[in-house]
């Protein structure tokens, strides 16, 4: 199912039928990731009196209430709003969903006790491209990401002047498979959101930020068309779908 598409002045050619799925799916398990010292989220049947909205209890429907965070239980999408006293909504916020997108490695540098990723890493894995979607893959990449529990980790995070420099290059969309582009225990500061939203001075409304997504191995660095999805969430984020179609 190969198409031609026109985008961003540009004519690139995908094929539909091999769609690379990057996000983490959820699922009421410890087997589902965490973070922000949330427990494993729930997803079980409605009970109203003597029903259980159950097939194998007896009910004609399987009937499930969810419990859940977007920010600490999987691949989710937000905007500005995430960090604004005023609400934004994220769905407002992302109004079309094709982008071209270059997939990079990193590996984080060891600065103390803590793993950066430099400004300078970025720009050499970029290259000289400047895409309107950027998809971070930290190195070591490992399955392990699909189920870790990050809190109190001190994951790797995003230096405040590599996020700037996404910005300076007109980076409108950035996805990473960290919990957050920013360090877990930072008092609050959140350098790397500011300076990619650029907030407070200037918002970028349209902008998002994807976090934790796993982009495997066998998605190779290079160029491809996103086709970023959420769910239609009144929130400053929401569960999202992030699909790579390799441009061929």
């Amino acid at each position: 199912m190969k198409t031609t598409i026109e985008i961003n002045n540009q004519t690139i050619k995908v094929d539909l039928s091999k769609p690379l799925d990057i996000s983490i799916p959820l699922q009421a398990s410890k087997e589902n990731p965490l973070a922000w010292y949330q427990n494993k989220p729930t997803i079980e049947p409605v009970k109203m009196g003597d029903w259980t909205g159950k097939v194998s209890e007896g009910a004609s429907v399987n009937f499930n209430n969810v419990f859940f965070n977007p920010h600490a239980h999987g691949t989710h999408t937000e905007c500005f709003g995430h960090i604004s006293e005023e609400f934004h909504s994220v769905n407002e916020a992302l109004k079309t969903f094709f982008f071209l997108a270059e997939v990079i490695s990193v590996k984080p540098e060891k600065v103390g006790d803590d793993e950066i990723i430099s400004e300078e890493s970025i720009r050499e894995a970029l290259n000289g491209k400047t895409p309107e979607a950027i998809v971070i893959r930290s190195l070591p990449n490992t399955s392990e990401k699909q189920t870790k529990h990050w809190s109190d980790t001190n994951w790797p995070f995003l230096h405040e002047k590599a996020a700037l420099f996404l910005r300076e290059i007109g980076v409108k969309h950035l996805l990473i498979d960290l919990p957050s582009v920013d360090k877990e225990k930072d008092e609050g500061k959140l350098l790397a959101h500011k300076a990619f939203w650029e907030y407070p001075e200037n918002p970028r409304h349209e902008c998002t930020i994807t976090e934790l997504i796993y982009a495997p191995d066998s998605v190779k660095d290079g160029s491809y068309l996103l086709n970023l999805q959420i769910a239609s969430f009144h929130n400053d984020a929401s569960p999202s779908k992030p699909v790579l179609y390799k441009i061929i």
